[in-house]
């Protein structure tokens, strides 16, 4: 048991890392608050192309997108974009770089959210929202989306999760999130307790998260 707490949970190394730990926290909170809207937003913009594009060529260009991009590894995505396109002749920055490899990766699974959530709205709120002079973006934005949202708000706040826990990849182009600060802290004080400390920070951001989610789902069973 000694042994277990010296390697896993020393306090003293705890005390000594936690500051540069923060700063790698506060470097998971800032990216994933940056990535999961973007991520969210394109996703919209694909569920809407497949559910009320009348181009049929748009819709396979779109399921095709999410198909490839949900089936892609998303480290082996963004070390393509980070060390891959360079050899394109376009140089991107690290931030850049994982912005646009979580966006491409995100947008594939939010898209799927939203899909469903659109599936699930009734087709009649859209001919009522039109009856009223609404014009057909008036009505999806107004009417349509609300709802949609309000039905997959459960598996947005899950997907959301996932986000920020799939930030940790971020540390391969050496951005510093709170892995990587962790990672760098063990190898300084050779002892693995930092990781743990990371975890436990991970948790904390997290657990509130979780247990949102939790009643989200539970109120969403109830209205059925």
């Amino acid at each position: 048991m000694e042994a277990l707490l010296q390697n896993f949970f020393n306090l003293p190394i705890y005390a000594q890392v936690f500051p540069y730990l923060l700063q790698g926290l506060w470097t998971t909170i800032w990216l994933s608050a940056l990535v999961i809207p973007l991520g969210a937003a394109a996703g919209l913009a694909l569920a809407l192309v497949l559910s009320q594009s009348r181009r049929r060529t748009l819709r396979w260009a779109a399921v095709a997108f999410i198909d490839f991009f949900r089936a892609f590894p998303p480290l082996v995505l963004l070390v393509f974009v980070y060390f891959g396109l360079p050899f394109l002749g376009w140089e991107i920055p690290k931030l850049g770089a994982v912005v646009l490899g979580f966006l491409l990766n995100n947008a594939a699974y939010f898209a799927e959210v939203f899909r469903a959530g659109l599936e699930a709205v009734a087709p009649g709120q859209m001919e009522a929202a039109r009856s009223t002079g609404l014009t057909r973006l008036q009505a999806l934005r107004h009417v349509v989306i609300p709802q949609a949202v309000k039905n997959v708000m459960p598996d947005l706040v899950s997907n959301s999760i996932e986000v920020v826990k799939l930030t940790t990849i971020a540390s391969v182009v050496g951005l510093p999130e709170l892995l990587r600060a962790a990672r760098d802290a063990q190898s300084l004080v050779y002892n693995p307790s930092p990781v743990v400390l990371a975890a436990l920070m991970y948790l904390a951001l997290l657990w509130p998260l979780t247990r949102w989610m939790a009643r989200l789902e539970h109120r969403r069973t109830a209205a059925r």
